[in-house]
């Protein structure tokens, strides 16, 4: 059941009795951690994120005594006062908030955190649900996952919960509680004729009940604890004890030495290191990926030169544990910054141009650690979430990475490998070559801005043990896995609608050719799949020819969905941008009904508006400062040159559909 909230109004009172404020923390307690957790970054990881959640309720607890002596006593028979709750909350809610910000997290990560020595902590590990919600609330900002728990722990109204995140501080709280209200609202279980039609099952992380966030899994109070690396640990303290002794005798030494020089004591690159951790690490086995239904990261097998290398998986491990070593490190959107607590899975492990290279991936996110073989250079890190890969998006890993080329680690379900270039549709795939280990030769990355010629791109070809003749396309925007490329064709009257199918056909090398440049805009955004769907063709006036359609859905490692829409006249030419959309489930199976709009100009020099929708529309609309009408999917009117007017359409029940602006 939720947890019942008292009847707040209000913020934080002006003047607050502490000891009525400590019955009220002691009262709530469980709640207050709970909201804390909530709304805390995701990648601090649970451990951290535990301590972080009742350290900030803790220190909740205000120093001020009571304004009016003898207060305590005249109420100490009373139920707790509602304003001391709402005070105790605002303050969690502010330190939370803090917490967004990782130079002060960092400032203050020793006064807030509790002590814990030698356990890990975390809550009950929830089903796909609890999951799935956790994902949903990552992706959120800060004032969304408040104003979702909120609303759901707290049972708040919109406006409550609205002006306790005013109290807090944030500026504009009205979007914040929409955003979560559809949130919420999004969460609840709908009918089955309310879901849309679709060929396939909903994703899994797709009209998640709210109501999982009271499971377990969000219950910093109800947990689980395990032991750290018990044989690092003891070896940390040996090593701290004998580094203080070798302390002891160098500055004693230095006193002796004659002209004030001393001898070096450790001075080697890296520290000693244990193999405990390494122990711990996951291994498939060779042949696994051949005999299971999962086929993703999973199954791959150790691989590399290095797998045995014992002190190299040791730093790799302490660099991707602790986030505060001072290793350079990056992280994708949606992936966490250190370990989730969990022993990883090794991928590989070996040398790469000049670097030594490890590859772990822990079920969620996948790692690339890498340092200098020789030289003074820093450690690297780069974490990249990677849930839910399969066959074509697990295909893949970036190992190494130079200013014009990259070198991948293929799958071991990975039977042929080339290249092509895509804005060279008729050309032909030329070999690539790639070591026992899986790590192909140089493949070189498309042109950051300005001219995208070439666009490279790798095709491969899975095995048959795991798929009959499967071909697909990859293509890097910069990150730690390389971007799915897939098609959909114009749609057939009375042939229902298929899934994307893989974009190696000719006509889908013909669309993708003029549309390839467009993906330069989604470099770094943690893209996961990019799919061409012709929604609509279109006769154009004056007989100038047919124009096509396309919607490009870009579908990121968080879920969240881009989409541009896109013009291809007559010819060959490059396409071009009629209107983009972000954070949105249209041109995806949740979303199929779109409409577009632009301005055109004909061969002879007249300017049209032109607008087509997908094929469930009856009608399409235009808006100022272009008013017209027609029925069916497509619109073509004349209009001033440049005239951007807002288009619309008609479904056959009268629901509206907005094109984008």
């Amino acid at each position: 059941m939720p947890l019942r909230r008292p009847t707040v109004p209000g913020s934080e009172p002006r003047v607050l009795d502490v000891e009525l404020a400590e019955a009220a923390l002691m009262k709530h307690y469980a709640r207050l951690v709970r909201l804390a957790y909530v709304t805390l970054p995701r990648d601090l990881g649970r451990h951290r994120r535990v301590l972080t959640a009742h350290g900030v309720v803790q220190r909740a607890l205000p120093h001020r005594r009571p304004a009016v002596p003898g207060l305590r006593r005249a109420r100490e028979a009373q139920q707790t006062a509602p304003a001391e709750y709402t005070a105790l909350r605002t303050r969690v809610l502010r330190a939370a908030m803090a917490q967004e910000s990782r130079s002060v997290r960092l400032s203050r990560a020793r006064s807030i955190l509790p002590a814990v020595w030698g356990l890990r902590v975390f809550p009950q590990p929830g089903g796909a649900e609890e999951m799935a919600l956790d994902r949903a609330l990552a992706r959120a900002d800060w004032p969304v996952r408040a104003a979702v728990a909120l609303l759901v722990l707290d049972e708040e109204s919109a406006e409550g919960a609205g002006g306790v995140l005013r109290a807090v501080g944030v500026a504009e709280p009205e979007g914040a509680v929409l955003a979560a209200r559809r949130l919420v609202e999004e969460g609840r279980p709908s009918s089955p004729e309310a879901r849309p039609a679709a060929e396939e099952p909903p994703d899994p992380g797709t009209g998640v009940p709210v109501s999982a966030l009271l499971a377990p899994e969000f219950d910093p109070c109800l947990l689980h604890a395990r032991p750290t690396d018990l044989l690092r640990r003891r070896h940390r303290m040996r090593s701290a004890a004998t580094a203080v002794l070798l302390a002891g005798c160098a500055a004693v030494t230095a006193l002796a030495l004659p002209d004030g020089t001393t001898d070096r004591v450790g001075s080697g690159r890296h520290g000693p290191a244990s193999a405990a951790g390494a122990e711990a690490v996951r291994r498939t086995p060779p042949d696994a990926w051949a005999d299971t239904a999962r086929v993703d990261f999973t199954a791959w097998p150790a691989r590399g030169a290095r797998t045995d290398d014992r002190d190299l998986l040791e730093r790799a491990l302490r660099a991707w544990s602790d986030p505060d070593r001072r290793v350079r490190r990056s992280a994708e959107p949606g992936a966490a910054s250190s370990g989730t607590g969990r022993p990883p899975r090794l991928l590989f492990a070996g040398d790469v141009d000049d670097r030594a290279v490890v590859l772990l991936h822990d079920d969620l996110t996948t790692v690339r650690y890498s340092e200098p073989l020789s030289g003074d250079g820093s450690p690297e890190l780069v974490s990249a979430l990677t849930e839910g890969a399969d066959v074509t998006t697990a295909a893949a890993i970036v190992v190494s990475r130079s200013a014009d080329a990259v070198r991948l680690l293929l799958a071991p379900w990975i039977a042929e490998a080339g290249t092509r270039d895509l804005l060279a549709p008729d050309t032909d795939v030329r070999a690539l070559d790639s070591s026992g280990s899986g790590v192909t030769g140089p493949v070189p990355v498309p042109s950051a801005g300005g001219d995208c010629r070439p666009w490279p791109v790798v095709q491969l070809r899975s095995s048959p043990r795991i798929v009959e003749d499967h071909a697909f396309l990859l293509t890097d925007l910069g990150g730690l896995s390389p971007a799915h490329l897939t098609y959909m064709p114009p749609p057939e009257p009375g042939v229902r609608p298929r899934p994307p199918r893989e974009a190696t056909g000719p006509d889908a090398l013909e669309g993708w050719a003029r549309a390839a440049c467009r993906l330069d805009g989604l470099r770094g955004k943690g893209v996961r799949a990019v799919n061409h769907w012709v929604f609509a063709q279109q006769e154009l006036p004056e007989r100038a020819g047919r124009a096509t359609w396309v919607c490009a859905r870009a579908d990121t490692w968080r879920g969240r969905g881009r989409v541009e829409y896109l013009f291809l006249g007559p010819g060959s030419g490059a396409a071009r941008s009629a209107g983009v959309r972000a954070n949105t489930a249209e041109c995806s199976r949740f979303g199929q009904d779109v409409v577009a709009g632009i301005d055109w100009r004909a061969p002879s020099g007249a300017s049209y508006l032109l607008a087509a929708g997908s094929r469930s529309l009856t009608r399409v609309e235009a808006a100022s400062p272009v008013r017209a009408a027609a029925d069916g999917r497509f619109l073509a009117v004349r209009a001033p040159n440049g005239a951007d007017a807002q288009v619309s359409g008609r479904l056959s029940g009268g629901a509206e559909v907005d094109g984008p602006r």
